[in-house]
């Protein structure tokens, strides 16, 4: 049996930076089992007593000390945590000092900052390429004139949920269009497509796991059947070879590293924040 251990991702905003870099170093340590909760908005004094009675409770509960990931940036409150013995782990402590020293200014503290609308611009960018991802999947709109990248693939490779990764995070106008049967036989680039040959990327899976995400969308179809993916996806990587399209396999691949792969490769300069 795996040893278990009980994570609390405690912040006075979203707590989306806590579980997220937290989340990247936890995945080091396999041999543990970790159960973790979010608990966001500790921004209070009697929202950290109350954090801390639960992250308290945990502990006479399991018997193990719990591991506490902390992005609040009041220390009153940080210490007021802390009172529940768990191991403190604060995100931001090792930057702050040197960063005040280096640029001579003290940090402003401010709770919440992180994820707050500091730039209207850019968030609405964020919205607006989310919108096109939804208006341009699945050859919905085909007009990709304004496109950063168009995602090109068979039915159920991951080209939806990457699109709207890469809008939502990058601001990225990103379309996708789905290989038709007919696309595969003929063996070339359908019309729609050539005017944007630079833009486009093609993504590819496991037969396999095609054959296991289609028979959970249409169980018993010939949609679904591992002969029907195979062939779907070796016409589509004879396209893509001919074409000189760049394509990458999505099987063991998270959304993050797709969508960052594409960026690079394509040389779409796009910042998170």
């Amino acid at each position: 049996m795996p040893m278990r251990r009980t994570i609390f991702y405690v912040s006075d905003g979203t707590g989306i930076t806590a579980e997220t870099i937290g989340h990247s170093v936890l995945t080091q340590f396999d041999t543990v089992d970790f159960e973790t909760y979010r608990l966001p908005f500790v921004d209070a004094d009697d929202k950290a007593q109350i954090a801390a009675v639960r992250i308290k409770t945990a502990y006479a509960t399991t018997g193990a000390r719990p591991i506490v990931v902390n992005t609040i940036m009041d220390k009153k409150l940080s210490d007021i945590v802390a009172e529940s013995g768990a191991l403190m782990l604060d995100v931001f402590a090792p930057f702050i000092g040197p960063l005040e020293a280096e640029l001579g200014a003290p940090r402003s503290g401010r709770v919440g900052k992180a994820h707050g609308l500091t730039d209207f611009t850019e968030y609405e960018a964020r919205i607006n390429a989310t919108n096109y991802a939804l208006t341009h999947d699945d050859g919905i709109d085909v007009n990709y004139a304004d496109a950063d990248v168009v995602l090109v693939g068979v039915s159920r490779v991951g080209k939806t949920p990457t699109c709207l990764y890469m809008a939502l995070h990058y601001g990225v106008k990103a379309a996708n269009y789905p290989l038709t049967e007919e696309d595969l036989e003929r063996l070339e680039l359908p019309k729609r497509l050539a005017p944007h040959r630079a833009r486009l990327y093609g993504l590819a899976i496991d037969a396999q796991r095609l054959a296991q995400v289609r028979e959970a969308r249409r169980p018993g179809s010939r949609y679904a059947e591992l002969k029907q993916c195979r062939w779907e996806l070796e016409q589509a990587d004879k396209l893509f070879r001919r074409e000189n399209i760049a394509v990458q396999n999505t099987t063991h691949t998270s959304i993050e590293e797709i969508g960052s792969k594409i960026l690079a490769q394509l040389g779409i300069e796009k910042h998170l924040f």
